[in-house]
């Protein structure tokens, strides 16, 4: 079993605005050695959190974007037999060192490592539901068997594993048991202020209010499918900014309503309701 060093505590980055509770869930999977299994809804930095985790801790990150075909082998190892045939075809380098054609995933890169790194396994739910289970021996040993090479890849040093989930498909309670979960909720005012002042740091306080009072509006309307989320708001506000805006006239109006709702439906709601001033 790999050793669990000490690192200093995550506190988020100047870029990436961390809640109490975040941080001490990252700091708490760290302690543990655990992966952090973290949901919440599009757009509340689930998947930046592993880039802020790498930059605040100084790791290199390895990024695994999981698809609906993807399989646990994936993330560890492929044995490219299509480039060993084709050097057997065409003469080139030795075909008998199977080792050449050994090419690690993300995470068999981080346990073949020396040192240290962050590992995001991204939107894990997408793949099939036996997935997670395929990971259970290799994330708890912190080490995998080449099956082609009969050598085993074990980790010097516990990679930080920051897991991503949409809740599209429930995770096996056996995978979940494994994990520290943790929820990022939808930030209030007060956060979403800080997060939206790290990229538009000039924007004027009563601006910034007017933006933030149309948006949370947007977002209880009981009649919108696709509720915007942060990074819309911020290229909400950037478009607003680049276009010259005019406070007086975001009292009355919404403009640019398509950078914040993505769906028809969700638009013509809106619509309505601010041609009824219902603000």
């Amino acid at each position: 079993m790999p050793p669990v060093t000490s690192l200093p505590a995550f506190k988020g980055t100047d870029r990436y605005i961390a809640s109490a509770e975040l941080q001490g869930a990252v700091n708490v999977a760290v302690t543990l050695g655990r992966p952090l299994l973290i949901r919440g809804e599009p757009g509340t930095g689930k998947t930046l959190l592993a880039k802020a985790v790498a930059e605040a801790l100084q790791l290199d990150l390895l990024t695994w974007h999981v698809k609906s075909t993807a399989k646990a082998q994936d993330g560890l190892y492929v044995y490219d037999t299509v480039q060993r045939l084709n050097d057997s075809r065409f003469g080139e380098g030795d075909v008998r060192d199977i080792k050449r054609y050994i090419k690690h995933g993300p995470l068999g890169q981080a346990f073949a490592r020396p040192t240290r790194s962050v590992v995001l396994i991204d939107e894990i739910d997408k793949a099939d539901p036996e997935f997670p289970n395929d990971l259970l021996h290799e994330l708890d040993a912190m080490a995998f068997d080449v099956i082609e090479t009969g050598e085993q890849i074990a980790a010097k040093q516990r990679p930080i594993v920051i897991i991503s989930s949409n809740a599209d498909k429930e995770l096996p309670d056996a995978f979940l048991r494994r994990c520290v979960f943790h929820y990022i909720a939808f930030p209030d005012e007060r956060q979403m202020a800080e997060i939206v002042r790290v990229h538009h740091p000039k924007l004027e306080a009563k601006v910034l209010s007017q933006c933030l009072v149309k948006f949370y509006w947007l977002r209880e309307l009981p009649e919108i499918r696709k509720r915007p989320s942060t990074s819309e708001l911020v290229d909400w506000i950037s478009a607003l900014v680049h276009a010259g805006l005019d406070p007086a006239k975001l009292d009355k109006e919404l403009p640019f309503l398509g950078v914040l709702l993505k769906k028809e439906g969700d638009l013509q709601t809106a619509k309505h309701f601010i041609a009824q001033k219902r603000w």
